[in-house]
């Protein structure tokens, strides 16, 4: 007993002791407490936070403030800069047009009368005055306004309204119904301008917005994605559609469809819909054939275009055994470049100046693309044999859209 006893006491002593020599170490020398105090702490854990790469950091800087702005290592998730540049050069449009409702009919009131006499002519046609609605893009400060040919169709007076509301008129400069656009003019001062998309192709899957005036409600914003390019609806002669679906309405055409950096990439044209109202299927014109004829109507009132003077097909559609591209003749316009150079119909054309034809679009942008008074060299297939012949291009006759 007394043995544990001694040993308790001397633990105790011992431990004092230690303390006591601890005490004065840390009052006159504190730094080498720290030091003995780092070299034997546990090293701290290894963080697993990865940094989010952020939208804005890994696209391209096309000189807007989304990638200035951008917090790093934040994911972007408002487009309000995109908005906010482009939105401003986005105008809506009333065009005002005078309809004829047909002549004044005098019909008998019984129905049995109504049968034997349909009516009598009694006076000319009743007109009325009917507003059609839709939107544009200025493209230039100087005030040139792209928008859809339909829109302003014959139409008297056309009215402007810009981004800070003020109404202005506006005279069209020229249209173009082979592409459904048209160009007007407003004179004003210090006009907003919307960047063009001519530096980063589009992609199926890119975030696109469109900006217009549905159903007359004033400037409003939806978005979507690129679903596909290159569409054909058999509307107009040159089509090459950007479909997405970012909802467009009535109203909406002729308005601008923009990617994420509020760069114009297309003109707002068309829907499917079985019910007339937005289902997902929208069409746009892309930005470079608008532009394309935006400097033709500018430069000379309208688009001149080379023609070859035929219609065709694409020869998968007729199913034509072994042919992997070229195009079937299936109209020949008399005394045109084809009909002078003796192409039949019936004629396959593999290739125009050495370079393989592989559609009837394909074939209809590249001739379109050449100045009237163009040789070409055209190479093919008539019954079996091969062909070869030069044609001289003619300019593509104006076509009148229907009222």
């Amino acid at each position: 007993m007394k043995t544990v006893y001694r040993s308790l006491i001397f633990i105790g002593q011992f431990v004092t002791l230690g303390l006591a020599a601890a005490f004065l170490i840390s009052l006159f020398s504190p730094g080498l407490v720290e030091r003995v105090r780092h070299r034997f702490a546990p090293a701290p854990a290894a963080s697993v936070a990865t940094a989010v790469p952020s939208v804005a950091e890994s696209a391209p800087d096309h000189g807007n403030t989304m990638a200035g702005t951008a917090q790093k290592n934040a994911i972007t998730v408002s487009y309000a800069p995109a908005v906010a540049r482009a939105a401003p050069a986005v105008v809506s449009i009333y065009a005002n047009k005078i309809v004829s409702t047909g002549p004044q009919v005098l019909r008998p009131a019984n129905p049995v009368l109504q049968r034997m006499f349909p009516g009598i002519i009694i006076g000319p046609p009743l007109k009325r005055r009917e507003q059609s609605l839709g939107s544009g893009v200025i493209v230039g400060h100087d005030g040139y306004v792209l928008t859809n040919n339909h829109v302003i169709q014959g139409a008297e007076q056309i009215q402007v309204v810009l981004y800070d509301g003020n109404t202005i008129g506006a005279r069209v400069i020229g249209t173009d119904a082979e592409t459904d656009l048209a160009v007007l003019k407003i004179d004003a001062p210090n006009l907003p301008s919307i960047a063009i998309a001519d530096k980063t192709p589009l992609n199926v899957g890119d975030v696109v917005l469109a900006i217009g005036n549905p159903f007359g409600l004033g400037r409003t914003v939806t978005m979507g994605i690129v679903s596909a390019l290159g569409r054909q609806l058999n509307l107009s002669t040159y089509e090459d559609f950007i479909q997405t679906d970012a909802a467009i309405n009535q109203g909406n055409s002729g308005g601008a469809l923009v990617n994420a950096y509020g760069e114009l990439v297309g003109i707002n044209s068309d829907i499917f819909s079985p019910t007339g109202g937005n289902v997902g299927i929208g069409f746009a014109i892309p930005v470079s054939t608008a532009k394309a004829v935006l400097d033709q109507i500018v430069a000379h009132g309208r688009v001149i275009r080379g023609w070859l003077g035929a219609e065709y097909a694409d020869v998968g559609a007729l199913q034509n055994p072994g042919a992997d591209h070229g195009v079937a003749v299936v109209g020949i316009y008399d005394k045109g470049p084809a009909a002078l150079a003796g192409l039949r119909p019936g004629d396959v054309l593999f290739t125009l100046d050495g370079k393989p034809i592989t559609s009837q679009l394909e074939l209809r942008n590249r001739e379109a693309s050449l100045a009237p008074g163009t040789s070409v060299q055209l190479t093919g297939e008539r019954n079996g044999a091969p062909f070869s012949m030069t044609a001289v291009l003619q300019e593509r006759p104006q076509r009148q859209a229907a009222n």
